[in-house]
């Protein structure tokens, strides 16, 4: 077949043809017979270049072609390929002529096989979603700080090693059981759903919280397991919370809307399940804190409330300011024993949680252990101050009998001399002499008239 490529025989003429000439007019020359051709094949070395363009090979047991897909094509698409991916491609054939590569030129991308695969994900959706097994309301919160996690996934996926990885990094304290199931191919789906009626059943026994369903990415035949009603409906009768963390984030599965939280990847979902021992160990910190806040407030109203009576009793001249000192050496000695009891404390509940993170105790008791603690200590510096307030209010009541404005009160009174000094004894007194006479309200001076001895 002769080939016109619009310029003269170079045979007859005897002219060459230029590269850029020749590239050109075979470029021409794909375009017209290949206007548009569907392909279908692997995908292979895929580059995401600055410019949004996509770059790859496409390929079968026997040969590939190279394809680009523009970033005004490739932004329609929805899902990003990666290698491996079996894709079916509409492109028009061209010629990259600065190079002279051939190649393809993308316009659209489905997942191969995806028409009939896709219309069965959408009917079953729709179908679950009717029922009300992805209704908002179903969903269950996830345990704040959980026991055990129980892994269901492959004992080969890579899932797994992320998972255990991203717990033991993140939430020492956790307890992980894993429950090894096959994630893909014939049959999947039904063991998957029988491992968790498996879990849901042992749950109390092995005192489980919450359920990771997880594995990596793949095509969607790879993940068809996750899409399968058994599956769904085992998510929903689980006895407790269980987060699906399957494949990339633009992977979603029916297993996704059954699921009380979905996480984007199983990595992700490990670090969901469980807050990490940092902030833990900050909440602790934070409520020790205002602990000591609370303990302290109490402190100040009772010295507020000594120093207060000091000031009242020792306006008066008398001879009881020993046992104000007194008092008020054991208001200082009661607050400085209350704070070094709660320092002591908090090193102490401080201490255990260390040990709670970094040795890895028992973790069915760790919460517990740690309210506890604290309930204790708590009780024993309301105690010991107590006991302080006590002491204080047994001294004013001994103070308080001291006290000789209660003795004037109940009609005795004071005598003192000119010099003040006070009048005990007769033998002391002149007659003539002047006196001081002190009353429980006011005072009156006298002269001495008459003696009796």
């Amino acid at each position: 077949m002769a080939l016109d490529f619009g310029i003269a025989n170079p045979e007859n003429t005897r002219a060459a043809l230029t590269v850029s000439a020749l590239n050109r007019a075979v470029s021409g020359l794909l375009q017209r017979s290949f206007p548009l051709v569907r392909v279908r094949g692997e995908i292979a070395n895929v580059t995401r270049a600055a410019s949004g363009h996509w770059y790859f090979a496409l390929k079968d047991d026997q040969a590939q072609a190279r394809c680009v897909m523009f970033r005004a094509r490739n932004q329609l698409l929805g899902w990003m390929p990666r290698d491996g991916d079996e894709v079916e491609v509409s492109a028009v054939v061209t010629l990259y002529e600065a190079r002279g590569e051939f190649q393809l030129s993308v316009e659209s991308m489905r997942r191969a096989g995806q028409g009939q695969l896709f219309e069965e994900f959408l009917k079953l959706k729709a179908r679950l979603a009717a029922e009300g097994l992805f209704a908002a309301e179903r969903k269950r919160s996830l345990p704040r700080v959980p026991r055990r996690v129980a892994l269901v996934t492959s004992m080969q996926a890579a899932a797994l090693s992320d998972v255990v990885t991203a717990l033991s990094r993140r939430a020492p304290y956790v307890g992980v059981i894993i429950y090894p199931v096959p994630v893909q191919g014939a049959g999947a789906g039904s063991h998957i759903a029988a491992m968790l009626r498996k879990v849901s059943r042992r749950a109390a026994a092995d005192l489980v919280d919450v359920v990771l369903l997880v594995r990596g990415g793949g095509s969607i035949e790879d993940l068809w397991a996750f899409n399968e009603e058994a599956v769904a409906r085992a998510i929903v009768a689980c006895a407790i919370p269980v987060v699906v963390g399957v494949g990339h984030e633009s992977d979603i599965t029916i297993a996704d809307f059954a699921a009380d939280l979905r996480a984007p990847t199983p990595t992700a979902a490990a670090e969901l399940v469980a807050p990490a021992a940092t902030a833990l160990v900050a909440t602790i910190g934070a409520q020790q804190a205002a602990l000591a806040r609370a303990l302290q407030r109490l402190i100040e109203r009772a010295q507020q409330r000594i120093d207060y009576v000091l000031r009242l009793t020792t306006a008066r001249r008398a001879p009881w300011k020993a046992l104000a000192a007194e008092l008020e050496e054991l208001r200082l000695r009661s607050g400085n024993v209350l704070v070094e009891a709660l320092m002591q404390a908090r090193v102490r509940v401080s201490s255990r949680v260390h040990r709670l993170l970094v040795a890895r105790p028992n973790p069915n008791a760790a919460s517990v252990r740690v309210a506890a603690l604290t309930a204790a200590r708590r009780a024993a510096m309301f105690a010991q101050l107590k006991r302080q307030q006590a002491r204080v209010e047994s001294g004013l009541a001994a103070l308080a009998h001291l006290d000789p404005g209660q003795t004037l009160a109940r009609g005795f009174s004071i005598v003192r001399d000119a010099s003040g000094a006070l009048v005990r004894d007769s033998e002391r007194v002149d007659i003539g002499q002047t006196l001081e006479i002190e009353f429980a309200r006011g005072s009156a001076s006298t002269r001495v008239e008459r003696l009796r001895r």
